[in-house]
């Protein structure tokens, strides 16, 4: 079992509008993050989204710091686009498991690669920084609200979540 932290929640109501930090923000099943582009259809990918399932991204804090050191290239957590970040979880592994955020219950669909719009949003090198370390794509199963501090909860293998 895993046991981590969010540490940083970020939204934009927009495509190519600047990640806004919450301290908390309502998790809609089926739909995503109130007030973020991807809930609301303005996302830059939303027509691409797999039914829909481009509800939540999260990224570690880990690895943004990791990619700005073997790189030498400054990265803000704000910067990656993705609207959780998270301390002590290594969400490569999340891939098909289930797993809580506070009340919230998630299940990560992909790894969330940087793509060449991130980049053209921030500066060159940041994908080559984040390939496979860029987070997790995740879909909100049970809705509810996130909170900066909230335990991110990951069970056994088989799927269930820890208390």
């Amino acid at each position: 079992m895993f046991r981590g932290e969010v540490v940083a929640i970020y939204t934009a109501p927009e495509k190519g509008a600047p990640m806004e930090p919450r301290d908390d923000v309502s998790a809609i099943a089926g739909i995503g993050l109130d007030g973020d582009r991807y809930a609301t259809g303005a996302g830059k990918y939303t027509d691409k989204a797999d039914d829909g399932k481009r509800a939540v991204t999260l990224i570690e804090r880990e690895a943004v710091a990791a990619a700005g050191r073997e790189y030498d290239i400054a990265i803000g957590e704000h910067e990656t686009r993705r609207n959780v970040v998270t301390e002590g979880v290594p969400l490569n592994h999340l891939v098909g498991r289930t797993f809580r955020v506070g009340d919230v219950t998630l299940r990560g669909l992909r790894l969330a690669e940087p793509c060449t719009y991130l980049e053209g949003l921030t500066r060159p090198g940041v994908r080559r920084a984040l390939v496979h370390r860029a987070g997790l794509r995740a879909e909100i199963l049970e809705g509810g609200t996130l909170r900066v501090g909230d335990a991110v909860e990951v069970g056994d293998p088989n799927g269930q979540t820890g208390t």
